[in-house]
């Protein structure tokens, strides 16, 4: 195998790609990781992570470290630069990074993840972590028993309302319409909900935070214009999610959404081509369902590699 030839790639730092990291080179393989950012993905912007298993109360840098630490561990050759492109190949693949330089392998997991659609108001990427949030499952926990808004029109929006009512002490649910997106069983649980109040033609231009986090929410009505500064302890941003799906090759079946769809083994319609966590069509986007990815992905390519060695496909000199 030439210097540039892996067993499998790995494109993201996150929980799911460093979970792959370690499976994969459990399995003997011969990995290389690329991140282009920080290793351990969006949880190293979060204060605090109560709901990973093991770890009561840890706070989202600390655990993106020990995530990164423990890989590291299995000396797992991580690459920090930027992919430009996949290139599937019926014996290879072959990943361009964004410097030039080209590697090939016998298999891929992406592990790109994705990111919550931005309102791009002020205040918004500033007070992240501090009273701003895009997971009420993630954060509502810190809200027991305090004003939050919730932002958006849609089934998410409406289910982490419904969730947040069960822990804060008052909902507001603000949308740019008259009328909710979300599906009408949805829209008959809140409007039932006596915790929540709806504001109605409402979109936010404005985040504000005093010295221990959000303090309320800049409002302007569609209608009228008039505008209000409403007071809330948290703002929760539903508006949709964004698959970071740039680099998905053609040929690989998505949804409508963007999001690469998979089979149990987390299998691309490419043979070899794997995607996982936030990328992958799924049910629930948590770390701990990511990592749990990372692990299926990475004993699927232990298989799909020791089969295609065996058929002496992937021995490349």
């Amino acid at each position: 195998m030439t210097e540039n030839t892996y067993d499998t790639i790995i494109i993201g730092g996150g929980p799911g790609g460093l979970s792959s990291g370690i499976y994969a080179k459990r399995a003997a393989l011969n990995v290389l990781l690329i991140e282009k950012g920080v290793l351990g993905g969006q949880i190293v912007n979060s204060d605090e992570v109560e709901n990973y298993l093991g770890f009561e109360h840890i706070g989202g840098a600390e655990l993106s470290m020990k995530f990164g630490q423990h890989a590291q561990t299995y000396d797992l050759d991580i690459v920090s630069r930027e992919v430009a492109e996949i290139i599937p190949g019926a014996d290879f693949h072959t990943v361009k990074l964004a410097n030039g330089d080209t590697y090939r392998t016998c298999s891929i997991i992406m592990a790109m993840g994705g990111n919550p659609r931005k309102l791009d108001i002020p205040g918004e990427s500033e007070y992240y972590g501090k009273g701003v949030s895009y997971c009420a499952v993630c954060d509502g926990f810190f809200f027991r028993n305090k004003t939050v808004m919730v932002i958006g029109g849609g089934d998410t929006a409406a289910e982490e309302a419904l969730y947040l009512s069960k822990l804060a002490k008052k909902v507001y649910l603000a949308h740019r319409r008259d009328a909710l997106r979300a599906s009408m069983i949805l829209q008959q649980r809140i409007f039932s909900e006596c915790k929540i109040e709806m504001l109605w033609n409402t979109i936010p231009t404005g985040i504000l935070a005093e010295a221990d986090g959000v303090s309320s929410v800049a409002l302007q009505d569609t209608v009228t214009g008039d505008k209000q500064e409403m007071p809330v302890d948290g703002a929760f941003i539903f508006i949709g999610f964004e698959p970071s799906n740039q680099l998905v090759p053609a040929g690989v079946k998505m949804t409508a959404e963007g999001y690469v769809v998979t089979d149990e083994k987390c299998e691309t319609s490419i043979p070899g081509i794997f995607a996982i966590g936030d990328l992958m069509e799924k049910y629930a986007r948590q770390i701990i369902t990511a990592a749990a990815d990372g692990c299926t992905a990475a004993l699927a390519a232990a298989h799909y590699v020791e089969a295609k060695k065996s058929s002496d496909e992937c021995h490349l000199e």
